[in-house]
């Protein structure tokens, strides 16, 4: 039971600084998870975790940097093959040697294998930090991917150097010839290992599907344990299982490209577990850190042959030797060579600002700490470790230092001019138009079957139509840069509505209930646009409505509306062009702005569908609620784009909350047309 606990409060934690997240946008998520762990582990009788090393890497590392595998964009990876290899292996060694011998020279009680130990677990860089980073930062896309492609190689070359250091300190013998071979045959032989076991992997799930298994949870419980296996295969085999992992997930990648047109629904299914999956991992690896952290600090703290001063020095020492060792690697190749993706002259140096975000783009992270963690106590001898703890302890403070020193300053340099974000803002906004009008379209497709094709083609036509030209309609119906004075403006042209509906009903031109379904839907509209509901919530209260009318036996709204007669239909298509005429009529009087003429412009769509022939609620052909059904659909896949966007880093917040309130602005448009 107490393991059970203790996930549950980890799991919470997880919880806790994500819904924190939102409320301190400022502050990296990561940082938020590491507090968290230490504020539990500082509290007396609180919770307290061992880190297995070995166990962190098969259940925490591998399936992480598999995912990360799976959608890297191997495009760019391979145009940047030359920096990310100089990062990725070239500095890796670079530093072993240099701050190795650096940290020996200012601390001579670490041995020197010992501190080229210390200098290789600090090298790799920490692919998940990175990431939120770069999502929070806004870092420019070829400097995106190739810190995610140094961050996937990396692991491997820094694990593989710390393993020889380890085992030069623990039997005093060291080969640099035998090192480099092995090494060799380590990252090579995880590739090979990793490529070919994914491979066997997707020969099985095929043959399976070949046989009659359909079965997707199966299925995906099968892609579930690739990563372990492929790690524990590749560990078993002597060679590197994060190697072998990364590998695997390229496999993956590829083999998806190939059959995504065939199974669309299996490919979703597999990218929602993931998402859960990666979202719990990325947590817990740094709430777990967060919870070694107080251990770490008080084993030195009350060390008496420490001078507590002196070790935070020597580790912001290390930290700023680190920085200062990247931004020269960085320099140096950058010169008359290639560097993020861009060919340079001779003479033409990459800019300062560029390069000192590569520089402090170099996070550590978790798998430092646990690579720390696996030096073992005793040498070969019997004798202790040397420095055992100081060395973990300054591998924590590098990791907060380079956490801080990132989320801090990265922001000042990626600040682009006023012109140029307007520019990449807009930019953004029309590609995710695009992007969500495709994944609506898609979605449409994977619902469509033999009883809905006509209802299907029409919804698809309508959304193809607003990715050929959204000005026309997708354009019309959003927010303007103003949002809150566009909203308030729209809901008093609703009040508008409101007023001359009951105008109408006390003069007796339409029905009671006529007005009543033509209010409720005004109603609704009301909600959406103040936001003080979504869709979700929006339809439980409908499908409530409709289970009271059940239960008390009065005629539902649904039933009232599918059972109105063709002139009670035509009525209330007519009572709504008198409503949009006396909403534009008092637009008008409003004061000229951006938002008046935006607010406008949708009554004036509106009213041209409403008296256009076979226009607003009468599609040509198909069945009205089977259509509408489609379009919520739709609706409901452009969120979830959304979404996806953000969370790969591919649009900021301030686009995704554009695109949702876009998004709103069309649900709006479609519950205009449930009574027509």
């Amino acid at each position: 039971m107490e393991l059970f606990f203790t996930i549950l409060i980890l799991l919470a934690l997880v919880g806790v600084s994500n819904v924190l997240s939102g409320h301190f946008p400022l502050v990296p998520v990561p940082l938020m998870q590491i507090a968290l762990g230490m504020l539990v582990a500082a509290v007396p009788s609180g919770l307290h975790m061992h880190l297995e090393p070995e166990l962190f890497f098969v259940l925490f590392i591998a399936p992480l940097l598999y995912n990360d595998g799976k959608h890297a964009s191997r495009t760019e990876l391979w145009k940047l093959r030359v920096p990310i290899l100089l990062l990725a292996v070239g500095l890796v060694f670079a530093t072993v040697f240099l701050i190795g011998y650096a940290i020996h020279w200012m601390i001579p009680s670490i041995p020197l294998p010992v501190a080229f130990g210390l200098a290789a677990i600090l090298s790799p860089t920490d692919a998940v930090a990175v990431g939120s980073l770069a999502g929070r930062i806004r870092l420019p896309n070829s400097l995106t991917h190739l810190l995610e492609g140094e961050a996937l190689m990396n692991d491997a070359s820094g694990l593989v150097a710390f393993k020889f250091a380890i085992a030069a300190a623990l039997t005093g013998s060291f080969s640099l010839a035998q090192a480099s071979v092995s090494f060799v045959f380590i990252a090579l032989g995880g590739i090979a290992v990793g490529a070919v076991t994914a491979l066997l992997v997707s020969g099985i799930r095929v043959w399976l599907r070949r046989s009659g298994l359909e079965d997707e949870t199966m299925h995906m419980l099968v892609h579930l344990l690739t990563p372990f296996a492929l790690y524990i295969i590749a560990e078993q085999l002597g060679v590197s299982g994060i190697l072998a992992a990364v590998a695997g997930g390229v496999v993956h990648a590829i083999e998806r490209d190939r059959i995504s047109s065939i199974k669309p629904l299996s490919n979703e299914l597999s990218d929602n577990t993931w998402s859960v999956i990666v979202f719990i991992l990325n947590g817990l690896v740094f709430v777990i850190l967060g919870l070694q952290l107080p251990s770490v600090f008080g084993d030195v703290f009350k060390e008496p042959t420490l001078n507590n001063g002196e070790v935070i020095a020597y580790a912001v020492l290390i930290f700023l030797m680190l920085l200062v060792l990247r931004f020269i690697w960085a320099y140096a190749f950058s010169r008359g060579g290639r560097w993020i993706g861009k060919k340079t002259e001779p003479n033409v140096r990459i800019k300062f600002k560029m390069l000192a975000m590569t520089a402090l783009s170099g996070v550590r992270g978790a798998v430092t700490l646990a690579g720390a963690f696996s030096i073992p106590l005793l040498l070969d001898n019997g004798a202790p470790f040397p420095e055992r703890s100081l060395v973990i302890f300054l591998s924590a403070v590098v990791i907060l230092l380079s956490l801080v020193s990132a989320s801090a300053l990265l922001p000042l340099f990626a600040q682009q001019p006023a012109e140029d974000k307007a520019a990449e803002r807009a930019a953004a906004e029309r590609k995710g138009e695009r992007l969500l009008m495709g994944a609506a379209i898609r979605a449409v497709h994977s619902a469509t079957t033999e009883d809905n094709e006509v209802e299907s083609a029409s919804v698809i036509a309508e959304y193809e139509r607003w990715r050929r030209d959204p000005k026309v309609d997708m354009r019309r119906m959003q927010l303007g840069k103003n949002d809150l004075e566009e909203r308030e403006m729209r809901l008093r042209a609703i009040d508008e509505e409101r007023r001359t509906v009951n105008m109408l009903l006390r003069e007796d031109r339409i029905t009671e209930t006529q007005a009543s379904l033509f209010q409720s839907n005004l109603e609704q509209m009301s909600m959406v646009l103040s936001a003080r509901t979504n869709l979700f919530k929006l339809l439980a209260k409908f499908w409530l409505q409709e289970l009271k009318a059940l239960l008390t036996k009065q005629e539902s709204r649904f039933k009232a509306m599918r059972d109105l007669s063709a002139s009670d239909r035509e009525a209330i298509r007519g009572v709504k062009v008198q409503t949009c005429e006396a909403a534009l009529s008092s637009l008008r009087s409003e004061r000229i702005c951006d938002a008046r003429a935006a607010v406008i412009g949708q009554y004036e769509h509106l009213l041209s569908r409403l008296t256009a022939p076979y226009s607003f609620g009468k599609p040509p052909e198909g069945d009205e609620e089977v259509r509408r059904d489609l379009q919520w659909i739709a609706i409901q896949a452009e969120r979830d784009e959304v979404q996806s966007l953000f969370e790969r880093n591919e649009i900021t917040r301030d686009v995704a909350n554009k695109l949702r309130r876009t998004i709103r602005t069309r649900e709006a448009t479609l519950l205009s047309e449930v009574l027509d």
